[in-house]
């Protein structure tokens, strides 16, 4: 945000002002003490384990210029005392989104089951092409994350960059008030949260929510390889950019998709980016087959901006993966191969990994996948996680390491030979004890179990490798 005065803050937010009023506090907005820069705004938080006016000192001694705050604190700085810092964090990201959005800023919201995140990161290199672009970074996705990234706009902010999760009905429509969308994506509709909204159809409503949003003169980029996806067009007023990785779409005012599509050893895809009137190469730098679609979700956003198919397509042959976690690949110095997909899981995402490791097979190299749990899957999780189980045995991996409250369904459908380990320390010994550096090992939960540690763990290299 713009750098303003304590007292005009207050107004916005209806807050009560403690301290001098003039005071500028600005551009930074942080929930962190940790990330506190000089003349930052703080909002204490009142999080699962810690409350953030507990940390409020800490971010003053770090620069902090006012607090935004439940109770008024002993501290040496201006602050805004609200009932819900939390909600006066919405009504913050709320203002200086409208404002940006009146001098012309383009809003894009994001959503799907799976892919949304390395989406998102596509997007956002592609349009900062084009001008000034804001992002989150992660998957910043919530009534936290959504607010806070849209504090980060300035004057000079050509685009905003939204992805927004659902827990539920009516959540993305809430999300939407605070970031008005004026182009939004859904990239798929899956599995996950399966266990919340109690069907893949429920899902599907609460996805289109984005699309509900978009005016008349915005864009729903749609995937038109989903059935579920397809039939938001009818929900919609905007018009519709429809993107597909089978050939062309039947619909869309806005058509784009991708012919000729190759992978390299590192099964990172190479395509022709095509629409009715023009084609240019694509050869991308992330890697599965699952990218295609979420680079052409990133064109199709960024034709609908005006970009010209060449120099989309030469944005999404620079862009790099920017968040932790998601098929990041790492080859130690031995040979090994190390695919971290272990931000998060669902049945869906889960399928799509295991593949991309069978692709990564090597020759005279094993595959190995270390699982743990797909979280909040209702009652349909220890059926998926058998199918998972089923699905790694049928690519031909050669071995399963099983972690968490499900891993006895991964191993019975994975079959005998299935290493059960209680904790992340024993699954890191027992997958170092059986690779060998030809391998590729694949480690993949959802994102309670932690299992980045692991993929760190083997991605280190080994002690008689070092100088």
């Amino acid at each position: 945000m713009r750098e303003v005065a304590v007292g005009r803050l207050a107004e916005v937010l209806d807050a009560v002002p403690v301290g001098d009023p003039g005071a500028l506090v600005g551009p930074d907005v942080v929930i962190d003490s940790r990330s506190a820069t000089p003349g930052c705004l703080f909002v204490a938080l009142q999080g699962e384990r810690a409350d953030g006016h507990d940390f409020a000192a800490a971010a003053v001694a770090a620069g902090a210029a006012a607090l935004l705050v439940r109770r008024a604190l002993d501290l040496p700085v201006p602050q805004l005392v609200v009932g819900d810092p939390l909600a006066a964090l919405a009504v913050l990201g709320r203002s200086v989104a409208a404002e940006a959005s009146a001098a012309g800023m383009v809003t894009i919201g994001i959503t799907g089951s799976s892919g949304k995140t390395s989406t998102k990161d596509l997007v956002a290199q592609v349009l900062a092409t084009a001008g000034e672009t804001v992002a989150p970074v992660g998957s910043f996705n919530n009534e936290i994350g959504v607010p806070l990234t849209a504090t980060r706009v300035t004057p000079a902010t050509r685009f905003l960059v939204s992805e927004m999760g659902a827990r539920g009905q009516g959540h993305i429509t809430w999300l939407c008030s605070v970031v008005p969308p004026s182009v939004g994506v859904v990239v798929n509709v899956g599995h996950a949260h399966l266990g919340e909204f109690g069907s893949v159809e429920a899902i599907a409503q609460a996805k289109g929510e984005l699309v509900e949003a978009v005016p008349a003169g915005g864009w729903a980029v749609l995937n038109a390889d989903d059935p579920l996806v397809t039939r938001m067009r009818a929900r919609t007023p905007a018009r519709v950019a429809a993107f597909g990785t089978t050939g062309e779409p039947g619909w869309g005012d806005l058509r784009v998709w991708a012919a000729d599509v190759t992978a390299d050893e590192r099964q990172r895809p190479s395509f022709t980016l095509r629409t009715p009137d023009a084609g240019a190469p694509v050869r991308l730098r992330v890697t599965g087959a699952h990218q295609v679609g979420n680079a052409l979700a990133a064109a199709a956003v960024a034709l609908s901006q005006g970009l010209h198919v060449d120099a989309v397509a030469e944005a999404l042959s620079s862009a790099q993966a920017r968040s932790h976690w998601r098929m990041e690949l790492v080859e130690r110095p031995d040979g090994l191969l190390v695919v971290n997909d272990a931000y998060n899981a669902n049945p869906d995402s889960m399928a799509a990994a295991l593949r991309t490791l069978a692709s990564l097979r090597r020759p005279g190299g094993r595959l190995l996948a270390v699982l743990g749990d797909m979280l909040e899957l209702g009652p349909a999780a220890p059926a998926a996680h058998r199918e998972a189980g089923a699905l790694c045995a049928a690519l031909g991996v050669e071995a399963l390491i099983a972690i968490g409250h499900h891993a006895a369904d991964l191993a019975a459908g994975y079959g005998p030979g299935t290493m059960l380990v209680p904790n992340r320390e024993i699954a890191a010994a027992a997958a170092s004890a059986w690779l060998r550096p030809a391998d590729v090992v694949l480690v993949k939960a959802s994102r309670g179990l932690g299992l980045e540690t692991v993929a760190e763990d083997l991605s280190a290299t080994p002690e008689g490798d070092r100088p």
